[in-house]
């Protein structure tokens, strides 16, 4: 009884890792930056915008991993389970 489970590929978990970091160092330049006051507090603006999707992004990223180790682990555990079930039955020798 295999069951096909979600699972993120790695184009995908390092584009979100890489937009992460590319927000972040953004949100850096825009404070270093902070001098020229309208275009540096825009630029301020939207690195925050982006640095807060991108943590909502990777986030997701994580979470999506963890449930599909977690549905993986679930599957393995149960065929183990069978397995011994039907080694240990009495009835089968």
């Amino acid at each position: 009884m295999d069951s096909y489970t979600l699972k993120n590929s790695n184009a995908w978990t390092l584009f979100t890792y890489l937009q992460f970091a590319v927000a972040a160092s953004m949100m850096a330049g825009g404070i270093f930056f902070l001098e020229a006051s309208f275009a540096a507090k825009g630029f301020y603006a939207m690195s925050a915008i982006m640095l807060v999707s991108t943590t909502a992004g990777i986030t997701k990223s994580i979470r999506d991993t963890e449930e599909s180790h977690r549905l993986h682990n679930k599957l393995e555990e149960a065929r183990t389970e069978r397995i011994l079930a039907e080694v240990s039955d009495p009835k089968a020798a």
